[in-house]
């Protein structure tokens, strides 16, 4: 799950990265509209939040534009723009949610993480064979018994229990793990499968992921 910053104030888009990084919410940062729109399109973000008064235009086009394409991820407007006419005018535009500047960083996370909840579809657990995911703890179970999972570990287990059966590719895994400002070694992504694995193995889980060789993951009946 990676969030995308777009804010043109560097200091601020750093302020806003490191205080949502310390409430588990990992981004990348976009300082245009430009940059971005390509971000967007090469990248699955979970949401975005974004700033209107951008230095190469207007935050309200990028939010036509991205609807346009029916990519439906939620967005945030974080705005100095505080009137009551361009709530309504974001909103309409788009926006699943409008919150002023100067904000509390706390109330930030917070709306974020109800827009992703929102965006599950689906009620607060996730669930396959005798793994149970619940997404407001964001703990693994087995069997009703809680696994220790690292935050990269809950991420990958997340990934998988939103698609059991279907390949989840490892350059998805990548974007969403590390994005684009993250060291990243060329076996990463195995080192956290290969450690989830075991701690499925351990608690006796009716799923296993399987690897596709060249492709990703996958989650299946075990067996």
């Amino acid at each position: 799950m990676r969030l995308l910053i777009v804010e043109d104030d560097l200091d601020l888009a750093a302020a806003v990265r490191a205080g949502l990084d310390r409430r588990g919410l990992a981004s990348d940062h976009a300082a245009s509209l430009g940059d971005a729109d390509q971000m967007l399109k090469s990248m699955d973000y979970s949401a975005a939040v974004l700033d209107l008064g951008l230095s190469d235009g207007d935050g309200l086009d990028l939010l036509s534009a991205v609807r346009s394409r029916r990519q439906t991820l939620p967005i945030l407007i974080l705005t100095a723009r505080g009137d009551v006419e361009d709530r309504l005018l974001g909103l309409d535009a788009g926006a699943d949610d409008y919150l002023v500047k100067p904000f509390n960083m706390d109330e930030l996370a917070a709306r974020l993480r109800a827009l992703l909840r929102r965006g599950n579809l689906q009620e607060n657990d996730l669930a396959f064979a005798n793994l149970r995911f619940d997404n407001v703890s964001r703990e693994l179970s087995i069997d009703g018994v809680s696994v220790g999972l690292s935050a990269r570990e809950r991420e990958i287990m997340e990934l998988l229990l939103r698609r059991p059966g279907r390949v989840v590719t490892k350059g998805f895994v990548e974007d969403q793990l590390f994005g684009l400002d993250d060291g990243l070694g060329s076996n990463a992504v195995e080192v956290y499968v290969h450690r989830l694995r075991k701690k499925l193995e351990k608690g006796s889980a009716s799923a296993a992921i399987e690897t596709i060789r060249g492709v990703g993951y996958i989650l299946r009946p075990a067996g």
